[in-house]
């Protein structure tokens, strides 16, 4: 992938230093180490809930949000993994940017913050476990560069598109909620039985994963990919779907616990976006399949 030309963005935001506890306020909680960790976000994927819950459950989130101490700085310059994100980023906005002008719109480009181990956000405090992810509360995409590890190492998903498409991933869930879509699918869920709630989350999780194939459609016009790319982030959709993740963590399949949908709906929405361009043709909740 030839991330090196393109335009680095101003939005990212470097947490790594900061002291998790410092930010949480002090208090209890249960400190979970690496192994830990994934266990939380496999239990969260076999039971059906957010891991954010899981957390909160093991005393592992505030009661109160708490104001943050430091000022934000932006990460060195001299930082191999903090410069692809930063160019990553960049582009969607570029790609979205583009695309709210044809709507007559703006867009607001959310923050993305780096962290290590836990991080205090909109959405409460959050352990590496959760991995990735967009917090509506604040607009901001939070990121342990450790997953990226995990990602190649754990999941079989190495390569820098494959890391691309995570972050374009929860890029997608920004325009969600800049759209308005995220609220209205919020306040539906709250009135759902847990089976069709989830359902519901699929769907959108879906739509994320079209929408990160979009950024994907235009990073290949301008000659971005380079071959084995697209196998790449499709490895990695793969990867983490629920079904595969909960046959490797249990032997058992449960569809009515899906969150994020099976690796197939995962790698056939990102395909769509990818081979599309176009946001109509990532309706989910229309097309309710693949």
């Amino acid at each position: 992938m030839r991330w090196r030309d393109l335009r680095r963005s101003r939005n990212v935001e470097d947490r790594r230093d900061e002291s998790p506890s410092a930010e949480r306020g002090g208090g209890g909680g249960v400190r979970l180490g690496g192994t830990g960790l994934l266990l939380v976000l496999v239990a969260s994927l076999i039971f059906g809930v957010n891991p954010l819950e899981v957390m909160n459950l093991l005393g592992n989130a505030p009661t109160t949000s708490v104001p943050r101490q430091t000022p934000p700085r932006s990460p060195s310059p001299d930082d191999p993994m903090a410069d692809f994100v930063s160019a990553i980023l960049g582009d969607t906005e570029d790609v979205w940017s583009r695309w709210f002008q044809t709507q007559g719109g703006q867009y607001p480009p959310p923050k993305l913050v780096l962290f290590r181990d836990a991080v205090q956000s909109a959405c409460g405090f959050a352990n590496a476990a959760v991995g990735p992810f967009y917090c509506p509360g604040d607009r901001q995409v939070y990121l342990d560069l450790a997953f990226f590890q995990e990602l190649s190492q754990r999941f079989g998903a190495p390569g820098d598109f494959a890391r691309a498409y995570v972050i374009a991933h929860e890029i997608g869930h920004h325009v969600q909620n800049v759209i308005g879509l995220s609220e209205k699918i919020q306040a539906q869920r709250r009135q759902l039985p847990e089976a069709q709630a989830n359902a519901l989350s699929v769907l959108m999780e879906l739509q994320a994963d079209c929408l990160a194939g979009i950024w994907g459609h235009f990073a290949q016009q301008q000659g971005v990919l380079e071959p084995g790319d697209i196998e790449a982030a499709l490895r990695a959709a793969a990867a983490i779907g629920d079904d595969r993740l909960q046959r490797q963590a249990r032997g058992v399949v449960i569809p009515d616990s899906f969150t994020h949908g099976t690796s197939q709906q995962r790698t056939q929405w990102f395909t769509r976006g990818l081979e599309t361009g176009d946001v109509k043709a990532c309706n989910t909740f229309v097309a309710q399949r693949p």
